[in-house]
């Protein structure tokens, strides 16, 4: 697996891909991110690819996006996680994952900590996240699709 940043080269990857509502419950489509990136200059759309497929997607939004879950200035946050569902349970959301530090330190070396925000009602996400190496330090907020737990991955 790959990660890379996504260019209008990947526009076919993404047109591709694939959510289900259950997913769509919790998350954003690669489009909507991508739109909302373009907008938003601190946003980076991250493509996972196995095999020349689109297996994850998430975004890495820096600067204003953290504001709301961080006062660490030098933290990213990890949003719109997901995997096209033709993908799931194949380890390709964990493997991401597991690839991800070593990722934002060669693209963004000045950020020393990964926060995410996860739905309370996501269990396998947040499950999935305590795996890879986030720690819940018991801190909730409210969001657009309910209360979330906040994670930190500290690099």
């Amino acid at each position: 697996m790959n990660l890379t940043l996504y260019t209008e080269q990947h526009k076919q990857l993404i047109e591709s891909y694939k959510l289900n509502e259950e997913q769509l419950r919790f998350t954003c489509t690669p489009k909507e991110s991508i739109e909302q990136s373009k907008k938003e200059e601190n946003r980076s759309n991250i493509l996972a690819v196995e095999d020349d497929q689109l297996v994850t997607f998430f975004v890495l939004h820096r600067n204003e996006g953290v504001v709301p879950y961080s006062d660490n200035r030098q933290a990213v946050l990890l949003r719109g996680f997901s995997t096209d569902e033709r993908h799931q349970g194949k380890g390709f959301a964990k493997k991401a994952l597991q690839l991800l530090p070593q990722f934002v330190k060669n693209e963004f070396p000045e950020i020393n900590e990964i926060v995410l925000a996860v739905n309370v009602q996501n269990i396998v996400a947040q499950s999935l996240y305590k795996k890879c190496g986030f720690v819940d330090e018991g801190v909730r907020v409210m969001g657009k699709k309910g209360e979330l737990i906040l994670m930190s991955f500290y690099l």
